[in-house]
Order: structure tokens, then sequence, then C-alpha cells
């Protein structure tokens, strides 16, 4: 358990050690170390955990661990690469605070941040794909602002269009109950985009509602 001086004390030194660090360079970054060393050991706890379930309620647990070093980080303002911070964006969303997770994504693509190495998908696409499929595992996880907070963040950036019809579902979905007319637009979308996205009995149903609302 993290006492408040030491979560005070690990927020200070990363936010000093990465303001002192250029872009390529982490050899002072003894706070950094420690927390890819961390990472690593939590990394071993999860692998041993076969039920995805149970995954995501370990990172749920181990996450606050990270809040300081995270906080750190971002009110730096640096921009360097940091794999730590990557992970912990994707131990968010499977944990399902998806509102710590776009506060780091916001501050990765606007700083040019990668994926660490082991992920095939650059930010942008993981982003996407990762809320979107969380969204359909259960809509009710994700208010749909967040949804429409992570399109407006990957708008403009390129990736797969199957990745982007996801996103557009998940949106359409959530907002079927609410604004019919801009749940049909985004589910047009992600058909435009993918004709195999699983989105043509709820179209077809939104324009008969829409319809005899009218």
């Amino acid at each position: 358990m993290l006492t408040p001086a030491k979560k005070h004390f690990m927020k200070t030194k990363a936010a000093s050690e990465t303001a002192a660090d250029d872009l390529d360079s982490y050899s002072d970054a003894t706070q950094y170390e420690l927390m890819l060393a961390q990472l690593a050991q939590h990394k071993r706890q999860l692998k041993a955990i076969q039920s995805t379930e149970l995954k995501c309620a370990k990172k749920a647990e181990i996450l606050p661990e990270y809040v300081p070093y995270v906080e750190g980080v971002i009110e730096s303002g640096s921009g360097v690469q940091d794999d730590v911070l990557m992970t912990i964006m994707l131990w968010r969303i499977d944990a399902g605070d998806i509102p710590g997770a776009i506060r780091i994504a916001a501050y990765a693509l606007a700083h040019g941040l990668r994926m660490p190495d082991q992920y095939k998908r650059d930010l942008a696409t993981t982003l996407a794909e990762e809320v979107a499929d969380n969204a359909a595992r259960d809509p009710a996880a994700i208010p749909t602002d967040m949804l429409l907070a992570v399109y407006e963040m990957t708008v403009e950036r390129d990736m797969p269009d199957e990745v982007r019809a996801k996103l557009q579902k998940a949106i359409g979905i959530q907002l079927s109950d609410t604004d019919k007319p801009a749940a049909l637009d985004h589910l047009k979308r992600a058909l435009q985009l993918h004709d195999r996205s699983g989105v043509k009995k709820q179209i077809e149903k939104l324009e008969r509602e829409i319809q005899q609302a009218n």
C-alpha cells in the first residue's frame, strides 16, 4: 500500500526526471527503471492467471500503484517515449477506467508516443479498437461521451477501416435510444467502412423507428 507521502514522492520524481530527459534517453531515469521493474513483476502475476475476467480484476487492483507515476509524467509534459505509460493505458481500458485511459491517450497522441514493441497496432488503432471491443462486450460499461471522446481523438488518424467501423458501430448502438438520427449516421458509416460490420439489422430497425416517429 502506498502512503500519501510515497505517492507524492513518486509523482514529483517522475515529473522531474522526465522533464530532465531528452526524447531518446532514459539514462538517468531511475524512477522509470523502477516502474519498468514493477511492471515486469505485475506482468508475471497476470500471466499466471488464466481467466480474462480475473486478469481484469487484478489489473484494477494494481493500477492505483501507478497513479502517482502517471500523473507525474503527464504533468511534466515532456513527451518522452514511455512503455510503462502506454501499458497502463491499456490496463486501464481492461479494468474499465476509460476516463483514465483517455487521459493517458490524449497525452500520448499529442506527443507522438508509440505503443511498446510487442504490440503490432499503433496508438490510435489500439485505443479505438480496445474501447470499441469493450463496448461491444458490455455497452453499459462505457458511457457514450467516452466513446465520442475516443472518436474525436482518433477521427483524423489513419487506421484500418474495420477498426474505425467497430468504433462507429459502438457509438451507433449507444445512441440508438437517445439520438436515433445520429445513431443511424454512425451505423451507416460503419457499414460504409466495412460491409461485414454487422449493422444492417440495426440500420433497418432505426430507419423504421424514425419513419414511424415522423
